[in-house]
């Protein structure tokens, strides 16, 4: 469901292009009960801006270079309940740190929550979250490649 007046996603400059002739990625959408809220736990989250030029009460934007993330109102949404498949992840959004510690106090101080943590002695691996509205992501921590 794209906002009332937009027919397709907004192209935006610098997305991932596929082939200029064929199509260009643009957007995740977040279905959640409440977008501006959700909005801006990932806006501080990523340190992106809430696109208000486009925004509007049950549809919200965020502003970035690249690929975008939005998040529309769903009338009963039900969250999703990870790792139980009543209602399945349906998808999840990596974000690789340097250090786990410093990022899980700030993804917990924004409203997220561990679930579950997947690092090895050694200090690589992943960690599982929920958003506010109960979206699973990860903070992924990969060995460098040599």
């Amino acid at each position: 469901m794209w906002p009332p007046g937009l027919c397709a996603a907004p192209r935006v400059s610098g997305a991932a292009t596929y082939d200029d002739r064929m199509l260009t990625f643009t957007d995740v959408i977040l279905d959640c009960p409440d977008p501006w809220k959700l909005a801006e736990f990932y806006a501080e989250l990523l340190g992106w801006e809430i696109n208000t030029d486009i925004s509007q009460k049950d549809w919200v934007n965020l502003r970035n270079d690249g690929v975008e993330l939005s998040f529309q109102r769903v009338e009963n949404y039900q969250r999703p309940s990870w790792p139980g498949q009543e209602h399945p992840q349906q998808f999840h959004l990596d974000f690789e740190v340097d250090e786990f510690e410093p990022e899980q106090r700030r993804v917990i101080k924004l409203g997220a929550t561990l679930q579950k943590s997947f690092v090895g002695e050694s200090g690589y691996g992943w960690q599982v979250y929920t958003d506010p509205a109960g979206h699973p992501f990860c903070l992924c921590r990969n060995r460098p490649q040599s």
